[in-house]
């Protein structure tokens, strides 16, 4: 039997593949001889309010693990709660391992993008100082891709798979009528464009691709814009723009259409309407057809068409996170280095959380071409691996069979 008991944690926007390294902690842990596996629910601050579950006691047999790297969002539900620094309140810290101590936990996984390591920082440099001997893994997650060190990121291969996927359809369904109409897709993006440039995966033998594919690595220049646009303006078109892009002056597109714009406890504005303002202003200035879609939480609880590779792999960091903090490791998260691209090969690492907290990776600049308005071939293949496979759905009555943690 293990010494000590774990506990796991979501935090963050959710994709559809979180809970498969939250399965792959699980099983890590309850193969490796722990005792207890606890959940917190809604991550940190959950924890802070004592809200956790015995997960052995919900996770019963093998299905429900395959049930679980099948349900989107976050099984155990998720928070977005900002950790202040150690000399502004040390109490938090105070009341979190004594929580940690009074369920005799050793080992903390904590599952989640930059903000989230933010957190893995925090606690396992605390836990230094004052001499405790709980292991702090970051496990990686998220849509956006933007992790440091890392090839890339678990949930990234399945929202690109389902954004070049739908642009596939969008596309089609433009090009229905005789007459020209004009798409602006938005996708999420705060300040790097990584799913923004999956949409370049619809081009091929059956799809013309978009028309447009505009980054937040790049200041939106509205006039140039609205020109690009109007000299294919008699034909349909499709174009994609994240969410996050922002003029010279670094105004978000999105503000134009807003009043106020709510800000979160990390300081994030909310961003959305970015697709409806240039959809509008189009229609106002050239005199086209418009139309908006945002893609919205679509692109990160689509679990229904999440990629293998993607599933696998988000599995494999969670197991992995558990091996390293066994093996004596802290203040660490699980990386990917790819050896290869054709054929596919990857392996993991574990590296310092200090090199990975709130640092943001962006699209590389010699990636994006046509004076910021493409991407090159280079992405396209970097991406193509990720999307790879499908998993088959546990179906009931006609739709995928989920788990929901009661």
């Amino acid at each position: 039997m293990k010494k000590g008991n774990v506990i796991v944690g979501q935090s963050g926007g959710p994709t559809s593949v979180i809970n498969s390294s939250l399965a792959g902690v699980f099983k890590a842990a309850k193969d490796g001889g722990v005792d207890k596996i606890y959940g917190m629910r809604n991550g940190i601050q959950g924890l802070l309010e004592n809200k956790y579950a015995d997960l052995k006691e919900v996770l019963k047999d093998g299905l429900d693990i395959e049930l679980l790297k099948r349900t989107p969002s976050s099984y155990l539900g998720s928070c977005r709660f900002k950790l202040p620094e150690v000399a502004d309140n040390e109490q938090v810290y105070k009341d979190i391992f004594a929580i940690l101590d009074k369920l005799d936990v050793k080992y903390f996984f904590y599952i989640g993008g930059n903000d989230s390591m933010d957190t893995i920082k925090k606690l396992s440099g605390y836990a230094k100082e004052i001499n405790s001997d709980i292991r702090f893994m970051g496990v990686p997650k998220t849509i956006d891709n933007d992790l440091a060190i890392t090839d890339h990121t678990p949930g990234y291969g399945s929202a690109a798979k389902f954004i070049g996927s739908s642009l596939k359809e969008i596309i089609r369904d433009g090009l229905v009528y005789n007459y020209p109409n004009i798409t602006v897709v938005e996708i999420m993006g705060r300040n790097a464009g990584w799913l923004t440039a999956a949409a370049s995966l619809a081009k091929g033998d059956d799809c013309e691709g978009v028309d447009m594919i505009c980054l937040p690595e790049v200041d939106f220049d509205i006039d140039k814009f609205l020109t690009k646009v109007e000299s294919k303006k008699n034909q349909s078109q499709v174009i994609a723009v994240s969410e996050g892009i922002k003029t010279k002056e670094g105004k978000y597109v999105c503000e134009a259409a807003k009043e106020n714009v709510m800000v979160d406890s990390f300081g994030h504005k909310s961003l959305s309407g970015t697709s409806q303002y240039l959809a509008g202003l189009i229609g106002q200035k050239l005199g086209c057809k418009t139309r908006s879609v945002e893609f919205s939480t679509l692109q990160r609880c689509a679990s229904h068409i999440a990629s293998r590779t993607d599933v696998e792999e988000a599995f494999i960091a969670g197991s992995k996170a558990v091996e390293a903090a066994f093996a004596g490791e802290t203040g660490k998260v699980v990386i990917f280095e790819r050896i290869s691209t054709a054929p596919y090969q990857m392996i993991t690492h574990v590296a310092d959380v200090n090199e990975i907290a709130n640092v943001e990776k962006k699209v590389p600049s010699e990636w994006i071409i046509n004076d910021g308005t493409d991407v090159s071939d280079e992405l396209v293949e970097y991406v193509k691996p990720l999307i790879q496979g499908e998993l088959t759905q546990i179906m009931v009555n006609g739709l995928p069979k989920h788990i929901v943690l009661k």
